[in-house]
Protein backbone atom coordinates (compact mmCIF):
# COMPACT_ATOMS: atom_id res chain seq x y z
CA UNK A 1 0.00 0.00 0.00
CA UNK A 2 1.07 3.21 -0.79
CA UNK A 3 2.18 6.52 2.32
CA UNK A 4 -0.58 8.55 0.62
CA UNK A 5 -3.19 5.85 1.21
CA UNK A 6 -1.84 4.52 4.42
CA UNK A 7 -1.56 8.43 5.70
CA UNK A 8 -5.07 9.01 4.34
CA UNK A 9 -6.60 6.38 6.47
CA UNK A 10 -4.25 7.40 9.39
CA UNK A 11 -5.93 10.81 9.26
CA UNK A 12 -9.37 9.71 8.55
CA UNK A 13 -8.81 7.85 12.04
CA UNK A 14 -8.17 11.05 13.60
CA UNK A 15 -10.72 13.08 12.35
CA UNK A 16 -13.87 9.92 13.08
CA UNK A 17 -12.59 9.39 16.66
CA UNK A 18 -15.24 8.20 18.92
CA UNK A 19 -15.39 8.11 22.31
CA UNK A 20 -16.42 4.80 22.52
CA UNK A 21 -13.06 3.26 21.01
CA UNK A 22 -10.69 6.11 22.77
CA UNK A 23 -8.26 3.87 23.34
CA UNK A 24 -7.59 2.15 20.32
CA UNK A 25 -7.71 4.61 17.67
CA UNK A 26 -4.68 6.55 18.73
CA UNK A 27 -2.90 3.25 18.69
CA UNK A 28 -4.33 2.18 14.90
CA UNK A 29 -3.31 5.37 13.45
CA UNK A 30 0.30 5.17 14.88
CA UNK A 31 0.34 1.81 13.10
CA UNK A 32 -1.00 3.13 10.10
CA UNK A 33 1.77 6.16 9.97
CA UNK A 34 4.53 3.95 10.94
CA UNK A 35 3.73 1.76 7.66
CA UNK A 36 3.22 4.95 5.84
CA UNK A 37 6.99 5.61 7.28
CA UNK A 38 8.34 2.45 5.91
CA UNK A 39 6.22 2.79 2.77
CA UNK A 40 8.11 6.31 2.04
CA UNK A 41 11.54 4.95 3.03
CA UNK A 42 11.01 2.09 0.43
CA UNK A 43 9.96 4.46 -2.48
CA UNK A 44 13.37 6.40 -1.89
CA UNK A 45 15.50 3.50 -1.87
CA UNK A 46 13.44 2.68 -4.72
CA UNK A 47 13.94 5.84 -6.52
CA UNK A 48 17.95 5.50 -5.56
CA UNK A 49 18.34 2.36 -6.38
CA UNK A 50 19.41 1.00 -3.25
CA UNK A 51 18.27 -2.61 -2.05
CA UNK A 52 17.83 -2.02 1.50
CA UNK A 53 15.18 -4.00 2.31
CA UNK A 54 17.42 -6.31 4.63
CA UNK A 55 18.23 -3.67 6.88
CA UNK A 56 16.49 -2.56 9.89
CA UNK A 57 14.95 0.52 10.58
CA UNK A 58 17.35 1.61 12.15
CA UNK A 59 19.90 0.99 9.78
CA UNK A 60 17.90 2.75 7.02
CA UNK A 61 16.83 5.87 8.93
CA UNK A 62 20.41 6.57 9.79
CA UNK A 63 20.77 5.49 5.79
CA UNK A 64 18.56 8.47 5.37
CA UNK A 65 20.54 11.82 6.53
CA UNK A 66 22.94 11.28 3.14
CA UNK A 67 20.77 9.96 1.08
CA UNK A 68 17.84 12.76 1.79
CA UNK A 69 20.40 15.75 1.63
CA UNK A 70 18.23 16.89 5.00
CA UNK A 71 19.58 16.13 8.21
CA UNK A 72 17.10 18.09 9.60
CA UNK A 73 14.25 16.30 8.47
CA UNK A 74 16.13 12.40 8.74
CA UNK A 75 16.44 13.82 12.15
CA UNK A 76 12.42 14.81 12.63
CA UNK A 77 11.82 11.51 10.67
CA UNK A 78 14.00 9.29 13.26
CA UNK A 79 12.08 10.93 16.40
CA UNK A 80 8.86 10.42 14.67
CA UNK A 81 9.68 6.68 13.97
CA UNK A 82 10.83 6.14 17.52
CA UNK A 83 7.39 7.60 18.71
CA UNK A 84 5.42 6.12 16.99
CA UNK A 85 6.81 2.66 17.72
CA UNK A 86 6.55 3.34 21.54
CA UNK A 87 2.70 4.64 20.64
CA UNK A 88 2.32 1.21 19.02
CA UNK A 89 2.82 -1.07 22.03
CA UNK A 90 0.72 -0.50 25.08
CA UNK A 91 1.79 -0.08 28.21
CA UNK A 92 -0.14 0.38 31.39
CA UNK A 93 1.39 3.06 33.01
CA UNK A 94 1.49 5.45 29.61
CA UNK A 95 -1.30 6.97 28.06
CA UNK A 96 -2.05 6.44 24.12
CA UNK A 97 -0.60 9.67 22.11
CA UNK A 98 -2.92 12.49 22.16
CA UNK A 99 -4.86 13.53 18.46
CA UNK A 100 -2.35 16.65 18.54
CA UNK A 101 0.69 14.43 18.67
CA UNK A 102 -0.40 12.15 15.91
CA UNK A 103 -0.97 15.38 13.67
CA UNK A 104 2.59 16.11 14.62
CA UNK A 105 4.01 12.73 13.66
CA UNK A 106 1.73 12.78 10.33
CA UNK A 107 2.76 15.36 9.30
CA UNK A 108 6.67 14.60 9.88
CA UNK A 109 5.38 11.65 7.63
CA UNK A 110 3.76 13.23 4.87
CA UNK A 111 6.74 15.75 4.35
CA UNK A 112 9.38 12.76 3.63
CA UNK A 113 6.42 10.74 1.56
CA UNK A 114 6.58 13.75 -0.43
CA UNK A 115 10.84 14.33 -0.39
CA UNK A 116 10.48 10.32 -1.37
CA UNK A 117 8.37 10.96 -4.12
Amino acid sequence: MSASVLLRMARGLLDQAEPDTSGLWPRASAVLAGRALEASLRQLWDKEKLDLRGCSMRVQLICLRSYLDDAELAGRARHTWSALRRACHHHPYELAPTATELRGWLSVVEELATRAG
